[in-house]
C-alpha cells in the first residue's frame, strides 16, 4: 500500500457501489461515491483542474487571489486546493446554503461573501455577477467562473468518465447526472460519445429549474421556480454546459429528493447530500420504468454531513412542509416542537440556571418552558437569567424556579389562530395547553411557517 504525498493526490479514483437494498426494477443501479474525495464532494475534481489550468496558462500567479461564485461544494474544492497551494480565496455564496458548508469554507481559510438567492442573472446581487465584480476590483485576481471554464468538463472527460468505464468493466447503459455548472454531464457525455455512444445520458433536475424542460422541448422557459436542493438546477444554461447528447430528463421535487436522501441512509448506510437525493430518485425512476435489465450509474455528489441541520433534521423538514405529521385541526398543528413527541426543550424547576443557559445555547433558543410532572409551571428566558446572575455569578447554581416567570398566559388548543396575534404583539410566545396537559409553544416563526405551508 502506497502513501500519498499530498491530500491533492487523493482526489478522484472514488469507489462505486451497487444499491442492492432498494428496489431498482429490472436494472442494476450503481452509485459513484464522490463524497469520498478529500474535500467531500465531486467538486474537488474541478477545483484542482481549474486551478492547475490557470497556473499553466499564467492567469494565476503564486500568492494570487481566486474568486468564485458557488453553491458551496465548488468552493470547498477550491478551498482545498487553494489552501495547499497558498492562494487567497474569496467565495460568493447564495444565502440559501447550509450553515455547515459556510462553516466548512471559513474553517479552510476562505473569505465568504453572502449574497441574495432570490434574484436572477443580471442583478448586481446575483452571486455570479457579484463574483465577477469583486474579481474585477482586485488586481491580478482570477475569476474561476466554473460556468464557462473549459477545465471544468475536462476534469470529467479525462477523469470521472474513464474511471466509471473501467470500474463498470465497459458495461454502462445509462448515466444519470445533475447540472449545476454543467461540467459533469458535459464531460461525461463527451467521454461516452467516444467509447460507448449507445450509453444514455439522463438529466436529473430539481422541480423549478429550467433545464429539464429545455431538454424535453428545446425551449427555454422564462419563468423559474425555486427549490431547496443545493448545488444543482439552474435558471439559465451555463456556457460550459452542452446538453446535445442528453435526450431524457427527469424532474424531481424537493420532497422526493430529501426523502430519497433519508431512505438511502436508512437502507444502505450511505450518508448522501440533497442533490444526491435528486439524482438517485431520478435514477430509481429510470430503472423502474425499464423493461429489460440495464446497468445504470449515478452519483453520491457529496456527503449528507453538510445537511444535518436540514435534510436530516425532522423539525426543519416539518417546517418546510417536507415531512407530514398528524393534523389535529387546531393550534397543535402550529407547534413545531410538540412536547408529547419530546420535541420541546425544557428544564425542571430544580435544574440550575446554568443548565437552563446551556440548553438555550445548545439549541439556539432564547426561552424554555419549565415543566414538572408533565405540566408547565413557568417560563424562563435570557433576560430572567441575566437579571439573576449579573450581580452574583454564583447564582448560576441556583434553581431555575427562583428566576422563572410564574405568571403564564396560556391558551387552549381550540383557540382561533387570529387570537395569537395579540400575544405576539406583546412580545410573548403562545403556551398551548388542554386542561393541565402541556402541548408546546408557538412562536412568530411557527405561525409564519404555517402560513407559508398553507399557501404552497
Amino acid at each position: 500500500m502506497t502513501t500519498a504525498q499530498s491530500v491533492l493526490d487523493l482526489i478522484g479514483n472514488t469507489p462505486i457501489v451497487e444499491l442492492r437494498q432498494i428496489d431498482t426494477g429490472p436494472c442494476s443501479l450503481f452509485v459513484k461515491l464522490e463524497n469520498q474525495n478529500p474535500g467531500g464532494s465531486i467538486k474537488d475534481r474541478i477545483g484542482l483542474s481549474m486551478i492547475e489550468a490557470a497556473e499553466r496558462d499564467g492567469r494565476l500567479k503564486p500568492g494570487g487571489t481566486i474568486v468564485e461564485a458557488t453553491a458551496g461544494n465548488t468552493g470547498l474544492g477550491l478551498a482545498l486546493v487553494a489552501g495547499q497551494k497558498g492562494y487567497r480565496l474569496i467565495i460568493v455564496i447564495p444565502d440559501k446554503m447550509s450553515q455547515e458548508k459556510i462553516f466548512n469554507l471559513k474553517a479552510m481559510g476562505a473569505e465568504i461573501v453572502l449574497t441574495r438567492s432570490d434574484v436572477g442573472k443580471g442583478h448586481p446581487d446575483y452571486y455570479q455577477d457579484k463574483a465577477a465584480a469583486i474579481a474585477a476590483r482586485i488586481p491580478g485576481a482570477l475569476h474561476v467562473n466554473q460556468f464557462a471554464n473549459p477545465a471544468n468538463p475536462l476534469a470529467h472527460e479525462t477523469g470521472t468518465g474513464p474511471e466509471i468505464w473501467s470500474q463498470m468493466a465497459h458495461e454502462v447503459d445509462a448515466v444519470v447526472c445533475g447540472v449545476g455548472s454543467g461540467g459533469t454531464i458535459t464531460g461525461l457525455a463527451r467521454f461516452f460519445e467516444k467509447v460507448s455512444p449507445q450509453t444514455e445520458i439522463v438529466l436529473a433536475d430539481p422541480k423549478g429549474s429550467i433545464l429539464a424542460d429545455y431538454v424535453e422541448s428545446g425551449e427555454l422557459k422564462t419563468e423559474v421556480g425555486s427549490w431547496l436542493v443545493e448545488g444543482i438546477g439552474e435558471d439559465f444554461i451555463p456556457p460550459v454546459c452542452d446538453l446535445s447528447r442528453v435526450k431524457r430528463a427527469i424532474t424531481v421535487d424537493d420532497e422526493e429528493s430529501f426523502r430519497t436522501s433519508r431512505e438511502v441512509l436508512m437502507k444502505t448506510g450511505i450518508l448522501a447530500g440533497t442533490s444526491s437525493g435528486t439524482l438517485i430518485a431520478a435514477a430509481l425512476r429510470y430503472c423502474r420504468e425499464q423493461t429489460r435489465p440495464r446497468r445504470v450509474v449515478t452519483f453520491v455528489c457529496d456527503s449528507g454531513n453538510k445537511y444535518m441541520s436540514k435534510a436530516f433534521n425532522d423539525y426543519w423538514m416539518f417546517d418546510q412542509g417536507l415531512l407530514k405529521r398528524k393534523q389535529h385541526g387546531d393550534l397543535r398543528d402550529l407547534i413545531s416542537r410538540p412536547y408529547e413527541e419530546g420535541g420541546t426543550v425544557t428544564v425542571q424547576p430544580t435544574d440550575t440556571l446554568m443548565t437552563a443557559y446551556s440548553r438555550m445555547k445548545l439549541n439556539d433558543i432564547s426561552q424554555l418552558p419549565v415543566v414538572e410532572d408533565g405540566q408547565i409551571v413557568g417560563l424562563i428566558d435570557e433576560a430572567d437569567i441575566l437579571l439573576a446572575v449579573y450581580d452574583d455569578r454564583n447564582k448560576f447554581a441556583q434553581p431555575t424556579a427562583e428566576a422563572m416567570t410564574k405568571r403564564l398566559e396560556t391558551i387552549e388548543a381550540s383557540t382561533a389562530i387570529r387570537d395569537l396575534l395579540p400575544i405576539f404583539d406583546q412580545g410573548h410566545v403562545a403556551i398551548v395547553k388542554e386542561g393541565d396537559r402541556f402541548h408546546g409553544l408557538i412562536t412568530r416563526i411557527d405561525l409564519l411557517n404555517y402560513l407559508r405551508r398553507s399557501a404552497a
